[in-house]
Parts: C-alpha cells; sequence; structure tokens
C-alpha cells in the first residue's frame, strides 16, 4: 500500500511547460492597431503584400547608369545625357551616353549596370550635363537593385503569430500598412503574499522591523509583464490571511486572463493561496525538478488563468521567464515562445551537479567563454543583474572548464 505521506516525485521543467502550453489556449481576442503601436504585439493575420518592392529596378548607389557593352576598358569617355534623381522616371539611354543617377532612382530603359562615382572622373562642359570617364570595366547588374528582390505582390510577408520587432513594423509599411490586426493584450492581475513584505519608500531601511524585507519581486514582476505588453493590475501585497486572499483572487478572477502570485504555495500554516483558490476553483501545485524554483502552481478560477510563482526573487524571476513568459505568448498566439540556447565554452569547473535541472547565473568575458557568479542562492538578486544570461545545466551532469554549455541569454528572455 502507498504512503499517502510520500512527496510526489518532482516534475520536470518540460513537462511543466507542455502542460501549461496545453491550457494556454489563445483567448484574448484581437484589435486593429496603428502600425506605429504595435512594437512587440503578435500578430493575428498574415500580412500580405499587395505589390512588389521595390517596384522597378533602381540604383543603390550614387553614380551612372550605362551600358556594360560602352566600356569594354577602363578610361572609357559617355556623354552624360540625363540627370534622374530618386522619384523620377529618367528617358531610354542611347548608346555611347550614360545617365547621372542618384540611389533609389529608377534604372533607365536600355541601362543594365551603374558604377558608383568614385570610380568615375566627371569631365564638366559649359552649359550641359558634360561627360563623365569610366575607369573601371563594369559587371552586368551591379549596383542594381531588381524589381521584387525584397517582396513580391501577393507574399506573406508577416505571419501569423510572429511578435512584432522594429524591422517588422517597417516591413510592414513598405507594403503600405498603416495599421495591424494583433491579439489583444493579456489583462494580467499581480498580486504578492507575505506579511513581512514592506514596500519601499512606506518604511525607511534603519526602520525596517526584524524579518522585514522590501519587496523586490513586486517590481520586476510588473516591469516583466509591461515588457511582455500585458495590461498590469497590481493588487500589491495581500496580507496573510484566507478571507482576504479569497477576497482579492476573487477580484482578480473577474477581470483578469491571468492572474500571477508570488509566494505563499508551499504547505505552511501562512500560506493560503493554495486553500483560497481551491475554494474558488482548482488549483495544482507542482513540485518542478529545477533549481532555484522549486514550488509551483498552476490553476483556474473561473476564466482566468492562475500561476503562483515561488517567493525568493531568482526563483521567481526564473520561473516567470521559463514557463508564465511562453504561457502569455502562447495566449496571443504566438508561434516562437521559448528562445534557443547558445552553445558556449565554461571558463569554470561545475563539479557539483544537482539532482535537478539547474539554471547557473554566468555572464559572457572577454575571451569568448563564461564566467559565473560566485553565489547561486535562489534569494541573491544581484546575480540576475551581474549576469547576462543562464546556463542550462542537466540534472546530475556536472562540468569542466573547457566544456561546452547551454547558454540562454536574458536578452532573448527579456525581450
Amino acid at each position: 500500500m502507498a504512503d499517502p505521506s510520500a512527496r510526489p516525485p518532482l516534475m520536470p521543467l518540460d513537462e511543466a511547460l507542455a502542460r501549461l502550453l496545453e491550457a494556454a489556449t489563445p483567448q484574448v481576442g484581437t484589435e486593429s492597431v496603428p502600425t506605429f503601436e504595435a512594437d512587440g504585439r503578435v500578430l493575428a493575420q498574415d500580412v500580405m503584400s499587395a505589390l512588389t518592392v521595390p517596384p522597378r529596378d533602381n540604383s543603390s548607389m550614387d553614380g551612372y547608369a550605362l551600358r556594360v557593352a560602352d566600356c569594354a576598358a577602363p578610361g572609357a569617355v559617355l556623354r552624360v545625357a540625363q540627370r534622374i534623381p530618386a522619384g523620377s522616371v529618367g528617358s531610354p539611354l542611347a548608346a555611347g551616353t550614360a545617365a547621372r543617377i542618384f540611389t533609389g532612382a529608377q534604372i533607365p530603359e536600355g541601362a543594365d549596370a551603374v558604377v558608383m562615382q568614385e570610380d568615375t572622373s566627371p569631365l564638366l562642359e559649359e552649359g550641359g550635363l558634360g561627360s563623365v570617364r569610366v575607369e573601371i570595366v563594369p559587371a552586368a547588374g551591379q549596383w542594381i537593385r531588381r524589381a521584387g528582390e525584397d517582396v513580391a505582390a501577393g507574399d506573406v510577408v508577416l505571419a501569423k503569430g510572429e511578435r512584432l520587432t522594429p524591422a517588422g513594423l517597417g516591413l510592414a509599411a513598405s507594403v503600405g500598412l498603416d495599421r495591424l490586426r494583433v491579439a489583444k493584450r493579456p489583462r494580467v492581475t499581480l498580486l504578492s503574499t507575505g506579511d513581512e513584505l514592506v514596500m519601499p519608500g512606506e518604511v525607511a531601511p534603519e526602520a525596517m522591523k526584524p524579518g522585514s524585507i522590501y519587496n523586490s519581486n513586486r517590481f520586476f514582476m510588473r516591469a516583466l509583464l509591461q515588457r511582455l505588453g500585458c495590461e498590469v493590475n497590481d493588487l500589491g501585497i495581500v496580507p496573510d490571511k484566507r478571507d482576504a486572499t479569497i477576497e482579492a483572487l476573487r477580484t482578480a478572477s473577474l477581470r483578469s486572463d491571468l492572474i500571477i502570485t508570488t509566494g505563499g504555495v508551499s504547505v505552511g500554516e501562512e500560506d493560503h493561496i493554495k486553500a483560497a483558490v481551491q475554494a474558488l476553483g482548482r488549483l495544482d501545485l507542482w513540485s518542478l525538478s529545477m533549481k532555484p524554483g522549486k514550488p509551483f502552481a498552476y490553476g483556474r478560477i473561473g476564466d482566468a488563468h492562475l500561476t503562483g510563482l515561488p517567493g525568493n526573487p531568482v526563483s521567481s524571476f526564473l520561473t516567470f521567464l521559463l514557463l508564465v513568459r511562453p504561457f502569455l505568448l502562447t495566449l496571443q498566439g504566438a508561434t516562437r515562445v521559448a528562445p534557443a540556447p547558445i552553445a558556449m565554452r565554461a571558463d569554470f569547473d561545475w563539479p557539483r551537479a544537482d539532482r535537478r535541472r539547474e539554471f547557473l547565473r554566468a555572464r559572457r568575458n572577454a575571451a569568448g567563454g563564461l564566467d559565473l557568479f560566485d553565489n547561486q542562492s535562489s534569494g541573491v538578486l544581484t546575480s540576475m543583474v551581474w549576469g547576462d544570461g543562464v546556463i542550462d545545466t542537466p540534472a546530475g551532469q556536472p562540468f569542466k572548464a573547457g566544456d561546452l554549455v547551454q547558454f540562454i541569454p536574458f536578452a532573448s528572455l527579456l525581450a
């Protein structure tokens, strides 16, 4: 007979993520927003081009459009018959002539190359455009941007589910779109639990009571959510009382796609999240095979999802980045929700492999390797500031200096 007091096995991180993403059915709706305001938003439909970009062959340099056949040897002299600035259309180019042309201008009919002005010597004549000596032998097609080399009419230039970047906004504008249909911003309610928490500015450091700590989680969690484009409703610090916790969660569930709690997901007498959620909906407590970040909770209250994160700041930060961030992106219909790690050289030994999958705070050095922060405790938030990423270390796998490890840059996780 099984021992009812036996602890369940630790859940692998990949299994926890798979369960979360399975539950994250996109449900936030869509809206049309100006392209100017769409950075970071997730596209709700394909962006298709109605035109070819560029629409005609054009010059990628300031210089001279000419016929290659007229320049069989260096030093050929051609009469400059016309001048074509960007936005103008020149006349067909006659044999033995060149056209002064500027970047972006349409290539005149008959020309098959552009020679940049640095490879020419103008021979000015009073009262006309003069002539030009071409100092090189040009190759057919040089310095010509071909029609459609960027975009062809009918192309899908941005796919549904892509998270828009500044380059993506420019691409959408280049095909004439001043508005884009995107997923609505997820509504996220954030609350902290713990009577030991106080807010900076409310109590001076010298007046802190024994056992009190400043609520750092609230600050970085709110910033992380805003970077993801969420509408954040911050309920602040909820007292460690069952009734207060139930009321806060009930209120949050009526206006949230996701509720995030930090702290209170263990099984202590003052940890009320589990009982409060179970009184209103359902909750699963997961002990993750992850260090830092073992305690984690997922549940539902009505239509709202809920994730309960550990209270230690590094644990809370990393479980958000590795679990909640991809969950929120999936809610918006994003197709890419987790960055791929980079193989890099460790410049230190790690002989004490943990039985859990471990995320070591590290940063790149000038030699192209990785250095380790000397204190990997889950309460040391300085490690997240000093480091520029984490090393994803498999359970039970030590390594030595010179070995390749899997590095996940914070730049990818915080984008």
